[in-house]
């Protein structure tokens, strides 16, 4: 009986659906104020400025997904689950993300949103691996998997010492966090070589 492969198209459809759920239901935490006044915006800055921050960094998530899930035809098991792990853990972004903004950025609020930021970078780290582990060689240069690696471990340990310093220093925690996805901006510097007679 011939085995049934799971492409990497439909793992991606499945990504990019979760993800416009988690974007819709952060946008539906942003409530206009009563007031028609520039101040009752300004006063909603933790919430604007939250929402914006979330916002990028699923961004930052769709876009480096995108880019690995193109290295390889089929998606294995572990690919699959840790797909699903990782994508859990990016649902919690809006449940973080309105804690620490009707909470004015205080610490315990702070270090959860940071936790959230490490654990998805630590299923991020995961499949990226999984990907790497069965993309041709060809395609992905040794240097590129050794900038990816060394850039998602670095943005990791931003994140850990972001969470560390929120109890204690919850603007610090949360400058940590907006430079850690500072190293994200640039996609992933992976490119899947077009072959004659037809990409991928």
């Amino acid at each position: 009986m011939r085995e049934h492969k799971v492409t990497t198209e439909r793992v991606g459809a499945f990504s990019d659906g979760m993800i416009a759920v988690v974007i819709t239901l952060m946008a539906l935490e942003l409530k206009a104020p009563e007031e028609a006044t520039l101040g009752a915006i300004l006063a909603l800055w933790q919430t604007l400025f939250s929402y914006g921050l979330s916002y990028l960094f699923i961004a930052i998530i769709w876009v480096n997904h995108h880019h690995l899930l193109r290295l390889v035809r089929y998606a294995s098991p572990q690919l699959i689950w840790i797909n699903f792990a990782h994508l859990f853990l990016v649902s919690l972004l809006p449940f973080t993300t309105a804690w620490m903004a009707r909470t004015n950025l205080s610490p315990v609020p702070v270090a959860a949103y940071a936790a959230v930021f490490v654990l998805v970078n630590i299923a991020y780290l995961l499949f990226e691996r999984e990907i790497l582990a069965h993309a041709d060689a060809g395609d992905v240069p040794e240097e590129a998997r050794r900038l990816a690696r060394r850039r998602t471990w670095l943005g990791l340990t931003t994140f850990a010492v972001a969470g560390l310093a929120a109890p204690l220093l919850p603007l610090l925690g949360f400058a940590l966090i907006c430079s850690a996805l500072l190293l994200y901006l640039r996609p992933e510097a992976f490119r899947r070589r077009e072959r004659q007679g037809g990409g991928r």
